[in-house]
């Protein structure tokens, strides 16, 4: 049996250390459970939550504002979310959100002396979650990606990795495990999200574990040319130009957006915050102080001043896809297994199109809760020695390699990778799709993932990269094989061969396989034939 540097036993691990994490890691804590947390950056400043501030999808309990919050998004989202779901995650938010202010957030308080709660910042608020998840009793192992789960014949029993700064190895044998890896925003450079790279779908693929919604994919958001902090809300008041100075007509930051895609793919497109009064510019200013970073760096007004804009790549991360999951607790398919966050589907509230931040926000900390507390209660019902199962790594099995190879002719991690980007990061081949693009595209990824199943060189060192390239394969071939099979344009999916949405298709997606990736709809929600690959 291979020997690890750090061999700990718990109760449940969580993977991942962003607000899903943390709020799994506290819950589950709380329900009595010896809880282990690993994150592959430092657990309170890696992810996209903690640079940044946020919206909260934080709703007063009336019947009145309950439905308006509902109905906001719905057709938005091609009418996919469940109401079911939306009441239990706004429940869940109000109350985690008050938690939240009981625990210290400084939220702001009005001249009337009201709280108001609909934002976060993310430096405080992932500073707080860090001092409640130690205050939980739980053991963090900070800068320590897994690389592989943990099985035997009853599902998944913890996780294997290796710690980036030390290259320390290490083993958690646990009873259940909660991934809260994030999604997968492919190395595109957006701000906080150079951690996410879809390493928790691989792992979960290779348990047994489906996808679905990762149609929902195409998730551009608008951003200086020059800076990597997409806040695409700010433009609501821009107007968008030409190089010589000429408005664009028809782009916008919501509805427009494909405008501005269209002629990024031929010219420079240039933006002025010139619709902010005063008023407006000040709150800019208080809630999202990174974005003006850059152009105080620079010396630019973005409210006086054109600059050049683009449509950075945010993939899972701002989309819906993530991880399947069974039923109100976040359970995979996979015993043991749960998920949350952006790494577990957030169609049950957005439907086909992004929840933006605040219902980002509220899927995570209701989602961490609802996973964390089921682990508990899971790894409680095993018992004892449930975390003592003497199971063995998935990866093997899978053949997809945590390792790097000194086989000469291999590829590298950076070619693998950049390969992958110039699939997805092209507004005509991801953002305008096609049947025919799509196809051309995934036949592409389908030979990457044959050629690095035979081994991948990590010149650089970066033995992480190894998996992370592996991740960005699999979760690009999820991608355009569910892609594929949606044809029709709902939500944020867009097929140029099915301009419109078909009342037939209203129904959600599920994925999965590693070496033959596959994609059946969800109809009525009944489960599909299952397709699943041996994998322990």
């Amino acid at each position: 049996m291979t020997q690890f540097d750090l061999q700990l036993h718990a109760d449940v691990l969580i993977i991942g250390g962003g607000p899903s994490g943390a709020w799994a890691a506290i819950t589950a804590a709380k329900e009595g459970a010896k809880v282990v947390l690993v994150d592959k950056g430092y657990c309170g400043t890696s992810g996209a939550t903690a640079p940044s501030g946020t919206g909260l999808w934080y709703v007063n309990p009336t019947a009145e504002e309950r439905e308006a919050a509902m109905k906001s998004r719905e057709a938005l989202g091609g009418y996919l979310a469940d109401r079911g779901w939306m009441k239990k995650v706004l429940d869940q938010t109000y109350s985690n959100t008050n938690q939240i202010a009981a625990w210290g957030y400084p939220f702001p308080i009005d001249e009337t002396g009201t709280s108001h709660r609909k934002s976060l910042q993310g430096p405080e608020y992932m500073r707080l979650m860090r001092k409640q998840v130690q205050k939980a009793g739980v053991r963090i192992l900070d800068h320590s990606p897994a690389l592989e789960l943990l099985a035997d014949e009853h599902g998944v029993a913890g996780a294997t990795g290796v710690n980036n700064q030390t290259k320390d190895t290490w083993r958690v044998d646990a009873a259940s495990v909660v991934i809260a890896t994030g999604g997968c925003a492919f190395l595109s450079k957006a701000l906080g999200t150079n951690v996410l790279t879809g390493d928790g779908y691989l792992l979960a693929a290779e348990a047994g574990a489906n996808l679905s919604g990762m149609e929902f994919s195409t998730a551009y958001s608008l951003a200086p040319a020059f800076s990597p902090v997409t806040k695409s809300a700010f433009y609501t008041w821009a107007t968008f130009y030409y190089e010589d100075g000429t408005v664009i007509e028809g782009a916008g930051s919501q509805r427009g957006r494909s405008v501005i895609a269209k002629t990024l793919l031929t010219q420079p497109v240039f933006a002025r915050i010139d619709k902010a009064d005063d008023i407006v510019k000040k709150a800019m200013r208080q809630a999202q102080p990174n974005f003006f970073l850059s152009f105080d760096r620079l010396g630019i007004d973005p409210f006086t001043q054109k600059f050049p804009v683009t449509l950075r790549f945010e993939g899972t991360v701002r989309g819906t896809g993530g991880i399947h999951i069974i039923d109100e607790t976040c359970a995979t398919e996979v015993p043991g297994l749960y998920a949350a966050g952006d790494a577990a589907t957030r169609e049950l509230i957005c439907g086909g199109f992004t929840g933006g931040g605040s219902h980002n926000a509220a899927w995570a900390m209701s989602s961490g809760y609802f996973s964390g507390e089921a682990a508990a209660k899971y790894a409680r019902k095993l018992g004892a020695a449930a975390s003592d199962r003497k199971a063995k790594g998935l990866s093997e099995a899978s053949g997809v390699p945590t390792q790097a190879t000194t086989k000469s002719g291999a590829p590298d991690t950076n070619e693998i990778i950049k390969a992958v980007q110039d699939e997805v990061f092209p507004y005509d081949r991801n953002w305008f799709r096609t049947g025919e693009g799509l196809q051309s595209s995934l036949g592409r990824l389908d030979q990457l993932w044959h050629e690095l199943k035979h081994g991948i060189q990590a010149n650089d060192g970066n033995v992480v990269r190894v998996r992370e390239a592996a991740a960005m394969t699999a979760t690009a071939r999820w991608m355009y094989t569910s892609g594929l099979e949606r044809k029709e344009t709902r939500g944020m999916h867009r097929r140029e061969d099915f301009p419109r949405i078909d009342e037939a298709q209203k129904y959600r997606i599920k994925s999965g396989g590693l070496d033959k990736t596959w994609a059946k709809p969800l109809v009525d929600g009944a489960q599909p034939a299952e397709i699943k690959e041996a994998v322990v």
